[in-house]
């Protein structure tokens, strides 16, 4: 018998609390975008005129150059190690399957100085270079765009492997079989059939990598590389002159807009669809000699250059140091900041996600619907974006507070969120609500309406059967959400650095200071640490969504 839930059709001409909840939580998140857009209703014509006689041009090509780099790199290596781990048996595959994933616990900045402590000119691999086969021996320029473009590719491909691997698998052992029997090889079945029907989850996988090439700051403030994310950072606090900053920051935000509505162009263009999955998985066929040699190599590889090659060498740094270091106050006040920072951020995100989601599964209206989709643009936008977006509508504020303060108490109070952690939290909400809402939104959807139904003829609240029955059915998905936020706010570094309050460092912080000073080995033990707090939940997050594991 079908039992017809309340839930399942949108609810009209009622506004509840938790549909105007959603609604202020995405107004809230589009307040950076529209101060981004204001900003324009007075031209810093004085500043972009500089900028168009000098390095205007220059920035945006190098901006365009690395973000197709990224994509171009991070769609060949993670689709490639994913059919490489997904269709075939080799020496080690148990072991890479899940340990590619690694490279996402290492921010992108943290294996660029490395890379250049590693293979800079003065470095000691080039220094040895140069005693065996003499001055003339060098390696090619890492400082550049290239170089830039491949230390984000092995930081960013597991966005791609990830999603690659899934789709494979779920295309089942049928639709490879169907190409096989119409006389094409195994490669050749891949490129004719298997790849053409994973484009989705491909395109989302790259676009992922090339908003976060886009909205990096780090790893090209390290490398010397001049982008517009860059630009923002040194017209904000050299000129001084945020105005022209955030309408600098506007061109970040047209380049984020429009990889979306090339991600979505690119999804709706696709021409092969499966209607269903018919018969086992893909069933990976043992390579034997040379093919198993190098596919072991390969993977190898990757994942040395990505993972062990870039911490074993912060660790012969913090070995180095650790002898005349401490723990001192200012290291345990930079981990004071940076856990409290993403402590209060994840669970404000958590809060926030779960009220978004838990709107769109009681309302499915379309107001409601399109809150959700608002919600979750802010992980599109670069940080230094979202930063200088956060700054103006906080400083409004302060002012309506400071006359209020006036009115009431007789005297001002001063900057009372200007400069402090809350403009720093917002931002953070900005930025990474998608991944709180799309977690725990995805968790929602596996629960049965029926539950619903059945506590509220009990008698039982909404907000009641919030607390006694979805809660406890979404205690995995909830902690996942907290790690993952909490791990991408340890990384987080434009936001912060923009917005810290006066005085306040982080981790990340402390990183890029060192970094831009070339004081690669001050900077080990700081990253060792972001580094640790994101590798454990990507640990166990890949072990156990792994094949082998599984088994």
């Amino acid at each position: 018998m079908l039992i017809a839930s309340a839930t399942s059709k949108p609810i009209v001409g009622r506004l509840s609390p938790w549909t105007l909840a959603a609604c202020g939580i995405a107004a809230l998140v589009g307040v950076p975008l529209l101060a981004v857009l204001a900003s324009w209703r007075e031209p810093a014509v004085d500043v972009w005129a500089h900028l168009w006689r000098t390095q205007l041009a220059e920035l945006t090509m190098n901006t365009l150059l690395l973000v197709a780099g990224v994509g171009a790199g991070t769609l060949t290596l993670g689709a490639g190690l994913a059919w490489l781990v997904v269709a075939y048996r080799f020496p080690g595959r148990a072991l890479f399957e899940w340990a590619l994933i690694l490279p996402l616990a290492v921010p992108a900045y943290v294996i660029g100085f490395a890379f250049l402590g590693l293979f800079d000119f003065a470095g000691p691999v080039q220094s040895a270079l140069r005693q065996w086969f003499g001055d003339a021996a060098r390696l090619p320029e890492l400082r550049s765009g290239p170089g830039v473009a491949v230390m984000m590719t092995l930081v960013f491909y597991p966005y791609v492997y990830l999603l690659a691997r899934t789709a494979f698998r779920e295309q089942g052992l049928a639709t490879l079989e169907t190409a096989r029997s119409l006389g094409r090889s195994r490669p050749r079945a891949f490129f004719a059939v298997v790849l053409p029907m994973a484009r989705p989850s491909l395109v989302a996988g790259a676009s992922l990598a090339m908003m976060e090439a886009l909205a990096d700051f780090g790893t090209v403030s390290i490398f010397g590389y001049r982008t517009l994310t860059e630009a923002v950072y040194r017209v904000w606090n050299g000129m001084f002159d945020r105005m022209a900053a955030t309408q600098l920051a506007s061109l970040l935000l047209a380049f984020a807009l429009a990889l979306l509505l090339l991600e979505r162009a690119l999804r709706g263009r696709r021409r092969f669809t499966q209607s269903q999955r018919r018969g086992p998985g893909v069933d990976p066929v043992s390579l034997r000699g040379w093919p198993a040699a190098a596919a072991t190599v390969v993977c190898g590889l990757v994942l040395v250059l990505a993972f062990v090659l870039p911490i074993g060498q912060l660790l012969l740094w913090a070995a180095d140091v650790i002898r005349s270091w401490s723990l001192s106050p200012d290291f345990v006040a930079w981990l004071g900041a940076t856990f409290l920072l993403a402590g209060a951020a994840a669970v404000m995100i958590c809060v926030l996600g779960l009220t978004v989601a838990y709107a769109r599964r009681l309302h499915p209206s379309p107001s409601v619907r399109f809150a959700a989709q608002w919600s979750s643009m802010g992980y599109a936008l670069p940080g230094a974006v979202i930063a200088v977006g956060v700054l103006a509508p906080i400083a409004w504020l302060d002012g309506i507070l400071g006359v209020v303060a006036e009115w009431a108490l007789g005297r001002r109070l001063g900057l009372l969120l200007t400069g402090s952690a809350c403009a720093v939290l917002l931002a953070y909400a900005v930025r990474f609500l998608t991944i709180g809402f799309q977690t725990l939104d995805a968790s929602l959807g596996r629960i049965p309406s029926s539950f619903d139904e059945a506590a509220r003829s009990l008698g039982v609240s909404v907000r009641g059967t919030l607390r006694r029955i979805h809660l406890p059915l979404m205690r995995g998905s909830v902690l996942t959400a907290f790690i993952l936020v909490w791990v991408e706010v340890m990384k987080e570094l434009p936001a912060t650095l923009l917005l810290r309050p006066l005085g306040m460092k982080t981790l990340a912080i402390e990183v890029w200071e060192r970094t831009s000073e070339s004081m690669w080995a001050d900077a080990a033990i700081p990253a060792l640490a972001i580094v640790a707090v994101g590798f454990f939940p990507l640990f166990l997050a890949s072990r156990l969504t792994s094949d082998a594991w599984r088994r």
